[in-house]
């Protein structure tokens, strides 16, 4: 009743087949409930990790181990036996798939010397696993291990049967069978291998094995078959030492004859090449390693052939002579210059390179020849940007037909040919005409050089064009020439203040005065000018020039109506303070000394006339801009500056009582999106006509203050 009792099944809610006969109540572990710590600080003596394995180490118990069992007697060997084979096969029914319990039970069957049991093992676990070579191997390894031979060929030959791609078991077979002396069973394994079609390495192992036994035309027919399996460079290479070893010269050539023949130009590679011109190097045939090499060079890609130049360099270093190592360091860089150019016709930047190196050389057909084939590559689009660079392989391409090649004629068909493709109606290169028609020139042929500058100017005229052919024709003393060309310069472009100057100065300087003085007042009256400062400048250099100061005045008081920049009045007042007066002029002409009562007199003139402009200048920046107080302190230095030149005729002190007063002051930065950015320190200047206004400014400052917070205020309400 009570043994009833035990043997009932347990309810659904607390069996697990998991867990056999316990339950998942007693299986749980139960976790200490985690307490609140209330005390967070860190303590005064921390506790390492290196300290808690220590401790855990010094805390641990000793191993607990079985007692060791001492078999006394048939009877508790065969219990034993039982209980091991029990454990065994309850494992196996546990973890059917695990290759290491099958193993080692059939090794324990071993070691108790029940063969029969232990392939019974053996076969099992194959049953389960056939695929595994491990189990193979040691199911083999046993059957060798005790010398059941024919049992162990029976296994064998069923797992290269199954198996024939594993190599191992391949290797093992036919080692087993060698060792065994069985020299025809280990061959007759190798044929049956290789009709698998194994890798290299199965087919070398064949043919040592041949030679291991001095059979060289058994390995000779084995090579045979080997490069028709693998027809490829590493075979044909083997198969050419093989032959070279064996003193077969005559043989080892023809292998790589025939591979040359059989792998035509997509199989051969630097690797075959490169063997089979050491090869002949070997042999003394130099020649022929030199046509190999020069044969691999023209057939082989140019990105896959460094290995090839490396070993024809060494080869020309050691055997050739200087002309033949610079031919081939030049052919080597003209592969890499082919190979960029074929890839990217565009990249103009090799062609470039590629040019320079046939320079280099000095052939010259070769040079033209790369030439021609960069300019035949035009541009994607007609934009400039896209034509600066190439633009100038035809300058290269002319300098070069008539500096280096001296052929003046094809350097004009190249003028004219890069003139013709040029897009002028969209831009145009000042540079290319100036050059043809400079090369005119260099040939003493004028009128070409004033069709091809007179054609420019018509079809694409530029600043530089315009300049270049005023010089040439100023130069040769045609004047006439200038004056026109100078008139269809303004005509093409009336707002360039250069060619205004330029003309009045020719002018000026043919003693044309009033020529040069209209050119200006013309120039000045223009709408629009490029720098009209440097026009106005030049205008009252001239005049000063041509001491006419009333003139200068005048243009001086002109220029101030149409602005009232600091740099104006500066040089307005200085010109004042520098200007010799009449009777300084005329005591100059005459070649006397001036009068002293009069020079001082004049000398105080000069004085109030600079004076007068400083103060007009001051008025008028602290009237007209106020906000500017940067250069009205910069016209003050410039201004007390000039009084102290003037000596004793200066009023020094009545300029710093106007300097103004520097301080430091802080304005907030707003970012682009209105936000403020903190804020920046900048330089004020506080003049003395300001300091009786800050009470009022700090009445107005306060007043703005109290208004700002109190629209903040009501915002916030």
């Amino acid at each position: 009743m009570e043994l009833a009792q035990y043997n009932e099944p347990l309810s659904n809610k607390e069996a697990d087949p998991a867990l056999g006969f316990l339950t998942r109540k007693e299986t749980e572990v139960k976790l200490p409930r985690p307490t609140r710590v209330k005390n967070k600080t860190p303590a005064p003596v921390q506790i390492t990790a290196e300290q808690i394995l220590r401790e855990a180490r010094e805390r641990q118990e000793a191993e607990i181990r079985p007692p060791k069992q001492k078999i006394i007697d048939a009877e508790e060997l065969a219990e034993h036996r039982l209980r091991k084979r029990k454990e065994y096969e309850d494992l196996i029914r546990r973890v059917r798939w695990n290759t290491s319990v099958w193993v080692k039970y059939a090794q324990w069957e071993e070691i108790q010397k029940d063969f029969p049991r232990a392939r019974s093992i053996w076969e099992r676990a194959l049953e389960v696993d056939y695929t595994n070579a491990t189990l193979w191997l040691k199911y083999t390894e046993m059957e060798m291990k005790n010398k059941f031979v024919n049992h162990a060929r029976n296994v064998w030959d069923r797992a290269v049967s199954l198996l024939p791609r594993i190599e191992q078991l391949w290797y093992k077979y036919i080692h087993m069978e060698e060792m065994l002396g069985n020299i025809a069973g280990a061959r007759q394994v190798f044929e049956r291998w290789m009709t698998w079609e194994p890798d290299h390495h199965g087919w070398a192992a064949y043919i040592k094995f041949e030679l291991r036994y001095n059979e060289t035309d058994r390995a000779r027919s084995i090579y045979d078959r080997y490069v028709e399996c693998h027809p490829g460079d590493k075979a044909w290479i083997r198969y050419a030492k093989f032959e070279v070893k064996n003193g077969e010269i005559a043989r080892g050539r023809q292998c790589y004859e025939r591979s040359m023949e059989q792998l035509g130009e997509d199989g051969q590679t630097e690797e075959l090449f490169v063997a089979f011109a050491q090869f002949e190097e070997r042999c003394k045939e130099l020649n022929r390693a030199r046509v190999i090499y020069k044969y691999a060079l023209d057939h082989t890609p140019k990105g896959k052939a460094d290995t090839v130049y490396q070993k024809f360099v060494q080869f020309e270093k050691q055997y050739g002579d200087r002309e033949g190592i610079e031919n081939v360091i030049v052919g080597k860089r003209r592969f890499q210059y082919e190979d960029e150019v074929k890839k990217n016709p565009l990249n103009y930047v090799s062609w470039f390179d590629y040019v320079r190196l046939e320079e280099s050389v000095g052939d010259k057909e070769k040079v033209r020849e790369v030439y021609e084939r960069s300019i035949s590559n035009l541009p994607p689009a007609q934009e400039k940007r896209y034509w600066q660079r190439y633009i100038y392989l035809w300058i290269n391409y002319a300098l070069y037909e008539e500096l280096e090649a001296e052929d003046y004629g094809r350097t004009r068909d190249v003028f004219k040919a890069c003139l013709s493709i040029v897009p002028h109606a969209k831009f145009t290169f000042a540079k290319i005409w100036i050059m043809a028609a400079q090369f005119e020139i260099r040939q003493k042929d004028l009128k070409a050089a004033r069709n091809i500058l007179g054609n420019a100017i018509g079809r694409a005229p530029k600043d530089k064009i315009f300049k270049t052919y005023i010089e040439i024709e100023l130069q040769l003393g045609n004047i006439n020439r200038c004056r026109t060309l100078y008139e269809k310069y303004l005509e093409w472009s009336p707002a360039s203040c250069y060619a205004w100057s330029k003309y009045a100065e020719l002018e000026r300087s043919l003693g044309e005065t009033e020529r040069g003085r209209s050119i200006f007042e013309i120039a000045i009256a223009q709408p629009l000018l490029d720098m009209p400062e440097l026009l106005w400048k030049g205008y009252i250099e001239f005049e000063i020039s041509e001491g006419e100061h009333d003139r200068t005045r005048k243009l001086y008081e002109r220029l101030l109506d149409r602005t009232k920049h600091l740099k104006v009045w500066v040089s307005y007042a200085k010109f004042e303070a520098a200007v010799p007066l009449e009777e300084e002029a005329r005591a100059e002409e005459e070649g006397r000394g001036p009068d002293i009562a009069k020079a001082a007199g004049q000398a105080q003139e000069r004085a109030q006339r600079a004076r007068g402009v400083f103060e007009r200048a001051y008025e008028s920046l602290r009237t007209v801009s106020p906000e500017q107080k940067e250069e009205r302190a910069l016209l003050l230095e410039e201004w007390k500056e000039t009084e102290r030149n003037f000596g004793e005729f200066g009023d020094l002190a009545a300029v710093q009582r106007k300097l103004p007063r520097k301080v430091k002051r802080k304005r907030p930065i707003i970012s682009e999106d209105g936000t403020p950015a903190g804020f920046e320190e900048y330089t004020d200047y506080i003049f003395p006509e300001e300091t009786g206004m800050a009470p009022n400014l700090k009445i107005l400052e306060a007043a703005y203050k109290w208004k700002r917070q109190k629209t903040g205020s009501d915002d916030e309400a």
